[in-house]
């Protein structure tokens, strides 16, 4: 018997034509007919989206709530996905599937190059996508993003190239790769991420440090409701040491504060750096090598579950 799939087409440059003088936009019909057979049975439902560089956190909760109620009712779903954000999408698809993810599989792709470009890479990798839904390998993986033939993790995606399809699981590798409409199998994915029935919290801000930094950026976040705060270090956490104060300013005021880094990095070992370790003993939570856009994602979904310091403390040991 056929796997039952269903792909929920958002356009974007996987569905964009730009040739004979005029654009137009591929319907999730058409995307399908350009990937070619499939070997599943393939429902299509059109979804509203803005451009991946440019969508909304609405639209991305409402992503993520119809991945998870179409991943309860289909062997696989596939979300095409404007790339500028498709691995932030991913993730928060990947963290509110909860058991859904063990049923069935879930693979975001789209394209680096228009659907009428030369060379477009759009039509492969819907069908690899498309080979990966429908095969009982990919399921429990978690979501996925699929590009170049690779599957890689939500959790460690990066579209590192933005001049084509490629994306890095650095500093793991993909998870597998579709070969002949196969999933081969490469790697062992992350663990799941904890998973609670409350909606994630989107008021959380996120901060790239820098040497010089203004400590009063972090002022008065409380007043304005910011629930979490995230800050984007270097190395495996470091933070200046003119942000302590501020960092220790907003635990006190029951605001969480995630520290991730602008390096790749596997979750940090016990013994950590001196600056991250001071940020650390004030009550600052480690990201768990997640990057900084995926930490501030992951506090979301903490914050959805129970607010403050302490409990995002807990969610995260668990991540």
């Amino acid at each position: 018997m056929d796997s039952r799939i269903l792909l929920l087409a958002t356009k974007d440059t996987i569905a964009y034509r730009r040739r004979a003088g005029r654009e137009s936009v591929a319907s999730g019909a058409e995307l399908l007919a350009a990937a070619g057979p499939v070997g599943a049975d393939v429902t299509v439902v059109d979804v509203t989206s803005e451009p991946g560089w440019d969508i909304s956190p609405t639209t991305m909760l409402a992503l993520g709530r119809r991945v998870r109620q179409a991943a309860e009712q289909y062997d696989g779903v596939v979300l095409t996905h404007g790339f500028d954000t498709v691995e932030e999408t991913a993730y928060l698809v990947d963290l509110m599937a909860g058991p859904a993810a063990e049923r069935a599989a879930i693979v975001l792709t789209g394209a680096a190059r228009a659907l009428d470009d030369d060379g477009t890479d759009g039509p492969a990798n819907l069908a690899a996508a498309l080979a990966a839904a429908a095969d009982p390998a990919a399921r429990g993986l978690g979501a996925l993003v699929c590009a170049n033939g690779e599957l890689h993790a939500a959790r460690w995606a990066t579209w590192a190239d933005a001049s084509g399809p490629v994306f890095s699981s650095a500093p793991y590798g993909p998870v597998g790769r579709v070969v002949d409409g196969r999933v081969q199998r490469l790697a062992a994915p992350p663990p799941r991420p904890p998973y609670g029935s409350g909606e994630p919290e989107w008021d959380v801000a996120l901060f790239k440090t820098h040497p010089g930094m203004d400590p009063g950026l972090l002022g008065g976040l409380a007043d304005r409701g910011v629930q979490g705060v995230v800050l984007e270090g270097t190395g495996h956490g470091n933070v200046p040491a003119d942000l302590f104060t501020a960092i220790s300013d907003l635990i006190d005021d029951d605001i969480p504060v995630v520290i991730a880094s602008r390096s790749h990095s596997s979750p940090g070992p016990r013994d950590l750096p001196r600056d991250m370790a001071m940020a650390v003993r004030l009550g600052a939570i480690p990201a768990r090598g997640l990057r900084a856009e995926k930490a501030r994602l992951a506090l979301m979904s903490a914050l959805g579950d129970a607010p403050g310091v302490t409990a995002a403390q807990t969610w995260f040991t668990h991540l």
